[in-house]
């Protein structure tokens, strides 16, 4: 006789998918397991069987869209281009986001600061995923000499991600929002590349570069 093998169940999937509408919703804490297996057409007991913890169920959500995001970044940060080349993509693809990406990373954000085991979960993820890549680009940088080999190589790595993702936030709320000073906004995509000339040249004018440049005088 013979055995016709059961196709992979999506329950798990579906679980995710659930948990994601409910969590931007109603935050972690705020969603009960019991309405995402509602929710997802499937019981509380399979939500325990795929899920041990609803922080579990949180990671996974995280992961569903952080894995595409990883893929790309490791492309954006392939070591074969110039280490400038490599920031440049980041910044690009954070730009182009989808709205599902950008959802689950402002709920990443707002659960990680209400929850300090989530917040290290997430570091720990982060810690995995891009942020050895993005310390490689900078030490490769700094090697090159393309980077300031001065600036303390924690102040790179903060100063580089948090242009590449925190403006873009507050960009996408502005303009999501409607308000009036979402109108004098460039574009995500030309936002990211001012933010990545200021990253890379900081906001300094001739006269402050000129003073810089200066020998020390005493005073």
């Amino acid at each position: 006789m013979t055995v016709v093998p059961r196709p992979p169940s999506d329950i798990a999937a579906r679980i995710t998918a659930a948990a994601r509408e409910r969590f931007l919703r109603q935050g972690v804490d705020g969603a009960s397991l019991r309405s995402i297996a509602e929710d997802a057409g499937t019981s509380i007991g399979m939500v325990y069987y795929y899920f041990k913890t609803k922080d579990d169920l949180f990671l996974a959500v995280f992961d569903d869209v952080y894995e595409r995001l990883l893929a790309d970044i490791v492309r954006a940060l392939d070591p074969a281009h110039p280490p400038e080349q490599r920031i440049l993509a980041l910044y690009e693809r954070v730009a182009a986001m989808d709205e599902r990406e950008f959802a689950v990373v402002r709920l990443m954000l707002r659960e990680g600061l209400i929850s300090s085991d989530r917040l290290t979960r997430i570091a720990a993820r982060f810690e995995q995923g891009h942020l050895p890549l993005v310390m490689r680009t900078l030490a490769d940088g700094v090697a090159a000499g393309r980077f300031d080999p001065q600036t303390h190589p924690a102040a790179l790595a903060v100063a580089s991600i948090s242009l590449a993702l925190l403006p873009q936030i507050l960009h996408r709320l502005l303009t999501n929002a409607a308000l009036p000073v979402a109108a004098a906004l460039p574009g995500r995509d030309e936002a990211a590349h001012a933010l990545f000339r200021v990253l890379l040249f900081g906001i300094a004018g001739p006269l402050l570069r000129s003073e810089r440049a200066a020998p020390d005088v005493e005073r």
